[in-house]
């Protein structure tokens, strides 16, 4: 398939464009723009480049979740609107911990994606790749960190955007786990592109597309306590 995929779910703000397993043109930017600022227009220049247009694509992906609220769902409402307006497009949603042990999916072994949800908690996920394939071995969660050591029972690869804190202060007197290099440890596009590659089935409709936050929204922690 050729496929758009946007990642908004952190600090970067991430676009690609693959055709099957190729990378055709990739940006992220660590950025202080808000995302809705910077993500549509960084889109529509890697089509350009690419000589395509929306009607071009076959399918649109973006990170689904955990991440930040609001950068989720600039990007879920990105790609509904993008797909409403060319009704062949297939969209997915990514589990963002997925797509983070896609982008380190040439370790052969078991990958530890780990992002900061807040003091003490992460979100995390664990995934093993055969260097080429990645399945999910243990659903994704949002947990407190001691419960990362349970998932640390043979050699792991780290990723994620604490994933050094998590290896310096849980992990180091493990030689046998590791973190990814620094240029892999942050949210990517391409990464999605490959997820959603692999697992075409996936695909939803615009109005099935949902963001995957893992913990309550405050919204939601808001309305629970007005309706007690």
């Amino acid at each position: 398939m050729k496929i758009l995929a946007i990642d908004t779910s952190g600090k970067t703000a991430s676009a690609a464009v693959t055709d099957g397993w190729l990378l055709l043109a990739e940006k992220t930017v660590y950025t202080t723009l808000t995302h809705s600022q910077i993500i549509l227009p960084m889109a529509k220049e890697l089509l350009s480049d690419c000589g395509l247009n929306f009607s071009d694509l076959d399918g649109i992906a973006c990170a689904a979740g955990p991440g930040s609220y609001t950068g989720l769902r600039i990007g879920i409402a990105a790609v509904k609107g993008i797909a409403m307006g060319c009704p062949t497009l297939k969209c997915a949603g990514i589990s963002t911990l997925e797509a983070l042990a896609w982008g380190c999916a040439p370790y052969r072994g078991r990958i530890l994606p780990v992002m900061r949800a807040r003091k003490d908690i992460v979100y995390a996920g664990l995934y093993e790749s055969d260097g080429i394939t990645v399945r999910n071995i243990l659903p994704d969660r949002v947990c407190a960190e001691t419960e990362l050591e349970a998932m640390a029972d043979g050699a792991l690869l780290l990723t994620g955007d604490c994933c050094s804190e998590i290896a310096d202060t849980m992990f180091a007197d493990r030689e046998d786990i590791i973190c990814a290099p620094s240029a892999m440890r942050l949210q990517k596009a391409s990464s999605l592109c490959m997820a959603f590659e692999a697992a075409p089935a996936r695909a939803v409709t615009p109005d099935e597309l949902e963001a995957a936050y893992l913990q309550e929204t405050k919204a939601e922690k808001d309305k629970a306590h007005r309706d007690k």
